[in-house]
């Protein structure tokens, strides 16, 4: 694992702010219930991909306020004493539900919910959110582009252009999680064991008299996988016609030759042809170069002969939609052993959020293991597999479907009991089947690009209800 900093400032100001309101107030201890979820899929997706949950832990398990934040927060001039001794002594006490890793996901589900005294639940807002905001936005946009690369291979190859260190690291992680096959970022592989994968660079070919030499001296240092980067000067004219010499001559164990510019479907029409011709079929062809779902699916499309792509800005940065937008919203208070459903109305309807102590179950048909739709319910609630079942559109409602014949998931799992982690975090290639598998779950309508179908998300009748009941209850 990566060396750890402490981190417990790494927050919105307000949380701070907070946190003193309910301390001054004598609301520190209250019990409160929030919930994580996010509102629109990436790039207007069928799906997102939960992920970002070890890094979430590991915040939430190295809490704590040094005497360096306690220096600093009373330098603010507006923290008491009293509660700066608090924070010196703050202990996480919060349980904890999460969605595993990898678990296909759609909007307004409870990805993480939070139970535990307000001052603590409402404090780590920031860290949660930017724990599970930023992968799971890195993981959604990799498995659309390894998606489109149709069984083809997918290096993750954004190190230089992520928004810093952790977005490198942590976004290798994820896009891994999300089907990737590796990352150019040493860093990911040696603290998350995310194969870190490469090949040369321009200013190798450059360093020696010609192409020739500079390939020749490459296959020497690396008989066991030879992969030439061949469009220094002309790919077609000098890159392949020296790389097929050289191959001939060193006979590397793999080899395989890379381009980083000009027209991929061209190009490698012509050098599959030329390698063929060689009698290099078993040599490789890998293609970077500012690639994205769009271009890679038009690219095959169009017979270009590619076994592996290198994606870098356009995956590290999600840059057609750079923003997850995960929020986290109060959604019961708990007084004397009793629930108090609390939740924000608001004129724009995907900003109404739902009330209670929530967890999602998925239903699978029996026959296909295909998921049919996933019900919100409150916590309390089972359903019953295999009875007839009555799911909705909660914004259309008159919009109604039974089912029958299914069985059902209950998608989360607990965390923290009482600020202690009771789970324990798989491996990431079990993350990465596990997320592979539950796709392959998905109707193949949802794994559209453009225009997927959506997925039912209904709610159970009970927290319609109560949900209905608060509305009401708020506008009279």
């Amino acid at each position: 694992m990566m060396e750890r900093i402490n981190t417990t400032l790494l927050t919105d100001f307000y949380e701070l702010t907070m946190a003193n309101g309910y301390f001054e107030t004598g609301m520190a201890d209250d019990i409160a219930y929030f919930d994580m979820f996010f509102r629109k899929i990436p790039d207007e997706g069928g799906f997102a991909i939960m992920a970002g949950m070890e890094q979430m832990i590991g915040h939430l398990n190295h809490l704590k306020f040094d005497e360096r934040d306690i220096d600093y927060l009373r330098g603010k001039g507006i923290f008491s004493e009293l509660f700066l001794e608090y924070l010196r002594n703050f202990k996480f006490e919060c349980d904890v539900w999460a969605v595993p890793e990898g678990t296909p996901v759609f909007p307004g589900e409870p990805l993480v919910t939070v139970r535990g005294p307000v001052i603590q639940a409402q404090f780590i807002e920031t860290i949660l959110l930017l724990a599970i905001n930023h992968q799971s936005l890195i993981a959604t946009k990799a498995n659309r582009i390894v998606r489109a690369a149709q069984g083809r291979g997918v290096m993750e190859f954004g190190t230089r252009r992520a928004h810093g260190g952790s977005g490198a690291v942590h976004g290798a992680r994820a896009a891994y999680i999300g089907g990737c096959i590796g990352t150019a970022c040493a860093l990911a592989e040696r603290d998350f064991k995310v194969p870190a994968l490469g090949t040369m660079a321009h200013s190798w070919v450059q360093m020696f008299p010609s192409e020739y030499e500079a390939f020749k001296a490459y296959a020497e240092v690396y008989p066991e996988n030879c992969v030439l980067l061949v469009d220094t000067y002309n790919v077609i004219k000098s890159g392949i016609p020296a790389a097929i010499k050289v191959f001939h001559e060193m006979k590397p164990k793999k080899m395989g030759i890379r381009i980083d510019s000009g027209d991929v479907t061209y190009l490698t029409k012509k050098v599959r042809a030329m390698l063929d011709k060689a009698g290099l079929k078993d040599c490789t062809i890998v293609v970077s170069n500012s690639l994205d779902e769009y271009i890679i699916r038009d690219v095959i499309g169009q017979g270009a002969r590619v076994d592996t792509f290198g994606v870098g800005e356009r995956l590290i940065t999600s840059k057609s939609e750079p923003v997850f937008g995960g929020v986290y919203k109060l959604a019961a208070l708990e007084k004397n052993g009793v629930l108090i459903p609390k939740m924000k109305i608001s004129e724009n309807i995907e900003k109404i959020t739902n009330p209670g102590f929530k967890t999602v179950y998925r239903l699978f048909d029996k026959d296909t293991n295909k998921a049919v739709a996933d019900v919100i319910t409150l916590d309390h609630e089972k359903i019953p597999e295999g009875s007839e079942y009555e799911i909705f559109d909660p914004q259309i409602t008159w919009k109604r479907k039974k089912i029958s014949n299914f069985y059902a998931k209950n998608l989360r799992v607990q965390i923290f009991n009482k600020g202690r982690c009771v789970y324990n975090s798989p491996g990431i290639d079990e993350i990465r089947d596990y997320c592979k598998a539950q796709i392959d779950t998905l109707w193949e309508e949802i794994l559209r690009f453009e225009n997927p179908h959506e997925f039912y998300v209904d709610l159970s009748k009970e927290l319609w209800e109560m949900k209905t009941k608060l509305i009401e209850e708020y506008q009279e």
